[in-house]
């Protein structure tokens, strides 16, 4: 009996789970509707919900958002109002923050997070899986010397969003050919499943 309830246990919790995750994350983008004039919003115009729409649409803004950001009109737009938001005090900080952070992690040309390391954490007689997000330059690498260092990131688990970063020699490091979202699976799933396999390059 115990072993049966098991068996289901493990083949309706992450059913459940994953089906909790896209209905929450699915409820919360269908709210960028109400953005939307009433007069138009789709649950006053049809007789019933129709859960995802805000999904739709969401895919539908940004995709449109690259196409004109990728044009010569579209980029003078955004320059402007880059320039706009830049000068309005506290919210100049907070974007200027978030915009050099998007761009470093979502760039294609960017490095960071594209390398999964093995470093030292908490002690020297154990290893931590960590990303890689930058080399160490400017006024940090003048005073850390001669040595190369970088910057590495290292999530906890089972929640990755939030970690401990900090600087460590690179011949202190052990450069893994695995994926960013392999190593990912790892740490959420607590070891349970092994980083193996190559890494897409």
């Amino acid at each position: 009996m115990k072993k049966y309830l098991l068996t289901g246990l493990l083949v309706w919790v992450p059913l459940g789970i994953t089906l909790w995750v896209l209905n929450l994350t699915i409820d919360i983008m269908d709210r960028t509707l109400l953005l939307l004039p009433e007069s138009i919003q789709p649950d006053n115009l049809l007789p019933w919900h129709i859960p995802g729409l805000g999904v739709i649409l969401t895919v539908v803004v940004v995709l449109c958002t690259g196409l004109l950001a990728r044009n010569v009109l579209g980029q003078r737009l955004l320059d402007l109002t880059n320039g706009v938001l830049e000068h309005i005090p506290v919210v100049n900080s907070i974007y200027k923050s978030v915009k050099q952070v998007s761009d470093t992690l979502l760039s294609s040309q960017g490095n960071s997070f594209r390398k999964v390391l093995l470093v030292h954490f908490p002690h020297t007689q154990s290893w931590a899986l960590a990303f890689q997000t930058s080399v160490a330059g400017g006024e940090i690498a003048a005073k850390l010397g001669g040595e190369e260092y970088v910057g590495v990131f290292i999530p906890t688990t089972p929640s990755p969003v939030n970690g401990f970063y900090f600087y460590v020699r690179r011949i202190d490091t052990i450069e893994l050919d695995i994926s960013v979202d392999v190593a990912l699976k790892s740490i959420i799933s607590m070891g349970v499943v092994a980083p193996t396999g190559s890494a897409d390059k």
